[in-house]
């Protein structure tokens, strides 16, 4: 019987996740292209050293460490949860012992980082909610955010606990258990006076709510910020490979541009039958490409973009932070209203009704949150679609930028003298 329940808890898992996967897919397929994904080697190799080594997390010491240390014993109870699945499925006990001294590594890493992630995580607790650390704050960042981390903690705290429970009633239980238990070993000679049936119940508490709570975080993940545990590591191995600083052209512009060089050349390369570019630049979730909306699905919103940001340092209204959760919550806003019906609008924009224009223009393109982001989000190639949006469908730049465009199309240079005075400053 008990077998039959954990396969429907497993089944229905699993289709309601499969749902919750399904209708991301459909947003992406609203998104345009961003840039071919080649050099894997290249790739594989960040995803490694930013991703599983968590290069850029120990930017911050100690943060850094407690984050580090959460992922790799994630990375390493993800195994024993995969065991109990079979377990739950075939009805065995501890099916991967036979691995031998591997299990005993694998099992006893486990057991102890259970304990480790169950401090760090009531430490992460006590930062968002009694310390008053200031990137984990922000305008941007509601009470809904809030509650959001806190319940997503509270789950992975439930699930350390249960699991340390487990591995401390399955040794109460067991005279000749298997694998290493490091500290369980140590507390289960506490429970020793409890019957037999006592101990085997608690251990099937344990269990259950252990597997019960994976199913459950498992399917509140997608709706929750916490769905980085998901995407970080895609959205590392996706990345763009180019220096932050390069600017990408526009391909359209630069057939316009190819065009009006060499007419011949550029009419024999186009096909008849492509169509020419709907918008120029982002102006609402339909512009993005499937990288900026990757970006805000990884996104953990842990502020360490904006608390480098130098605009918003000095008091600017930019939050780097901000504008990569804009895309996610505008995509919830439309998106899916878009998926039944690709002509629906609701009379809103990315631009203006979420980011503010003075928010885009306040970037210096420094690459600073770029570089500091642990997930390798791109802020900056963002940002600037933005502008390109702006100036080259609304001329809606500020006027400094536009006496500048003014002044290289008349004078062929930014400054207001003409090519025969150029040299004058010698003078």
């Amino acid at each position: 019987m008990s077998q039959i329940i954990f396969s429907i808890l497993l089944l229905a898992t699993l289709v309601i996740f499969s749902y919750s996967a399904f209708r991301i897919y459909q947003l992406f397929k609203l998104t345009k292209p961003a840039y071919p994904v080649k050099d894997f080697f290249k790739r594989i190799q960040r995803t490694i050293v930013n991703a599983f080594f968590q290069e850029r997390i120990f930017r911050n010491r100690i943060a850094g460490f407690m984050h580090a240390m959460v992922f790799w014993g994630f990375c390493l109870i993800l195994i024993g949860s995969i065991e109990m699945v079979i377990d739950g499925i075939a009805g065995t006990e501890r099916v991967l012992a036979q691995l031998g001294i591997i299990y005993d590594i694998i099992i006893g890493a486990g057991d102890v980082f259970a304990y480790i992630i169950a401090v760090f995580i009531v430490v992460f607790i006590i930062r968002r909610t009694i310390l008053n650390i200031q990137r984990l704050h922000g305008k941007e960042l509601q009470k809904k955010n809030h509650i959001d981390a806190i319940v997503a903690l509270s789950f992975i705290l439930i699930l350390m606990i249960t699991l340390a429970g487990m591995n401390i009633f399955y040794i109460a239980g067991h005279s000749d258990f298997v694998g290493t238990y490091p500290i369980s070993a140590i507390i289960a000679p506490m429970f020793s006076s409890m019957s037999a049936d006592t101990i085997s119940q608690l251990h099937d508490v344990c269990w259950w709510s252990h597997i019960i709570m994976i199913f459950i975080f498992a399917n509140v993940l997608p709706y929750s910020k916490h769905f980085h545990i998901f995407m970080s590591i895609p959205n590392v191995f996706f990345s763009r490979l180019t220096p932050l600083g390069k600017m990408t052209n526009m391909d359209s512009i630069t057939k316009e541009v190819k065009l009006m060089m060499n007419p011949e050349t550029a009419f024999a390369a186009t096909p008849e039958n492509e169509a020419p570019p709907t918008r120029f630049g982002i102006l609402d979730v339909e512009d993005i490409t499937w990288k900026n909306f990757i970006d805000s699905l990884a996104c953990t919103q842990c502020g360490r973009c904006t608390a480098v940001c130098p605009a918003n340092i000095t008091g600017k209204e930019l939050s780097p932070r901000k504008m990569i959760m804009n895309i996610r919550q505008r995509m919830k806003m439309k998106g899916y209203n878009l998926v039944k019906n690709p002509e629906y609008t609701d009379g809103k924009t990315l631009i203006r009704d979420l980011i503010k224009e003075e928010e885009i223009w306040a970037c210096t393109t420094c690459n600073a949150c770029a570089k500091e982001c642990p997930l390798n989000i791109d802020h900056p190639t963002f940002i600037l679609d933005l502008r390109r949006y702006l100036v080259m469908e609304e001329s809606a730049a500020p006027a400094p930028l536009n006496a500048i465009f003014s002044n290289i199309e008349n004078n062929g240079a930014p400054w207001q003298y003409s090519n025969q005075d150029r040299l004058k400053w010698v003078e």
